[in-house]
């Protein structure tokens, strides 16, 4: 039996939403289809995490943005994220899922690379998008947090890396979110056999006091000896509930998929991290640095799934809770039968700096082969008086030794991260949590 759902959209809304943004038919007809099992299927259902009494369906439908193409009409925060216009290259930005500026160098233009906004892709390059659109990495009937993130889809970016291709500059968004408006972005990426490409993503909020409701999905295909690294930082503000899935199929020979991801919301947030590992060869890397802080509850589940032979995965998770934050972090390692020769290594740690602060770490490892190796290493501990001691005794406030030793536990996920600039914006958002 399930719960009464109530929506501030109707299948009418999204009708008339899809038509006047010109989207083809089999999506039409996917929205309608993912809005009934919205009101049917059950919220998704994170261990040690009640979220039944979040806000998931109070939200905004007006984005109350027009959309523009130039640089001058971004935020500050925007265009410090972008970096000086002259040396903008692959950039989009969007506000409420409005495309505010978009450009792509012609050097890939001419390679064939598309990187666009998800309304532009579904009229110029529908085909290629329902190819894989909510196909293989994530699914429509998994959840009504799924099924109404395709009903209601209204931002997002698609990229498609041609054969061959290397993309040698990072394509980069920026998502801003405003006020009580429900934003349901949506990024898909496709890589095919030998490209390479690196992807950095920005949320952040933008003057919202309101009670609102974001809900991401990120789907990233990998297919031979292609390799992507994809880099997320999250600083949505407390009153903004967050519901994000990234998801990899990695079904390439050789093929490589790294994650570096800084979860920084202030608010309530439940997040899944998967990565499929299905090719022979495929590798799978996934590093996330987390800070809790208030009064926010947080659940992080990181999942590895082997499937292919001699696949190898790991995943690296280090997180601090302050203040009455409590989180909990998941790590699934499965081996799946038949995927032979596999290694997966995972390893959580929290550290808690108030009496109040929770953590909770979980490494799990399901085996269904033999011949695989695997482990894991799990800890939740306070600071160290011993090292607050030492470095007090040298002359340092309990402020600054105390940061000292945060910035120590952060590093070894922080300096291991594949991508600089997501390393140079995760110091700086750090800063301003703990302090």
């Amino acid at each position: 039996m399930t719960a009464e759902v109530s929506l501030p959209i109707t299948k009418e809304d999204l009708t008339r939403f899809s038509t006047d943004r010109q989207e083809p038919k089999w999506f039409t007809d996917l929205r309608l289809s993912a809005f009934e099992k919205a009101m049917e299927l059950e919220l998704p259902k994170p261990d040690k995490t009640n979220i039944t009494k979040w806000n998931f369906t109070s939200f905004s439908t007006d984005s109350g943005v027009d959309a523009e193409n130039a640089y001058g009409s971004l935020s500050e925060a925007e265009q410090t994220l972008s970096g000086e216009e002259a040396s903008i290259g692959n950039l989009a930005v969007q506000k409420n899922g409005v495309t505010r500026y978009l450009s792509l160098t012609d050097d890939l233009k001419a390679k064939g690379v598309i990187f666009t906004d998800i309304q532009t892709a579904l009229k110029e390059h529908s085909d290629l998008v329902e190819k894989y659109f909510m196909q293989d990495a994530v699914n429509v009937n998994e959840n009504r947090m799924t099924a109404l993130h395709a009903a209601a889809i209204n931002g997002g970016v698609f990229i498609y890396i041609p054969e061959g291709v290397e993309v040698t500059e990072p394509l980069q968004s920026i998502f801003t979110h405003a006020g009580e408006y429900g934003l349901f972005n949506h990024v898909l990426v496709v890589a095919e056999a030998n490209s390479k490409m690196t992807y950095v993503e920005n949320y952040l909020s933008e003057g919202s006091k309101e009670n609102a409701f974001v809900n991401i999905i990120a789907e990233v295909y990998v297919a031979d000896g292609a390799e992507i690294r994809f880099g997320a930082v999250d600083n949505l503000s407390e009153n903004v509930t967050t519901y994000v899935n990234r998801r990899g199929q990695v079904s390439g020979r050789d093929a490589e998929l790294y994650w570096a991801l800084g979860q920084m919301n202030d608010g309530n947030t439940v997040s899944e991290n998967t990565t499929y590992l299905v090719g022979q060869g495929a590798r799978g890397d996934a590093k996330t640095v987390v800070i809790g802080r208030g009064s926010q509850v947080q659940n992080f589940t990181t999942n590895l799934v082997h499937f292919g032979k001699n696949t190898d995965g790991h995943i690296l998770k280090h997180g601090v809770m302050k203040d009455s934050a409590t989180s909990i972090f998941n790590g699934v390692s499965k081996i799946e039968h038949g995927a032979t020769k596999a290694n997966s290594e995972q390893t959580e740690r929290v550290l808690m700096l108030s009496r109040k602060a929770r953590g909770d770490a979980n490494p799990i490892l399901l085996i269904d082969e033999d011949d695989v190796t695997a482990g894991h290493a799990a800890s939740v501990g306070k600071i160290d008086p011993v090292q607050m001691f030492y470095l007090m005794s040298r002359g340092l406030k309990k402020i600054e030794a105390e940061r000292l030793i945060i910035h120590g536990f952060l590093n070894p996920v922080v300096s291991a991260l594949p991508i600089d600039s997501v390393k140079e914006q995760l110091f700086d958002v750090i800063e301003r949590k703990v302090y």
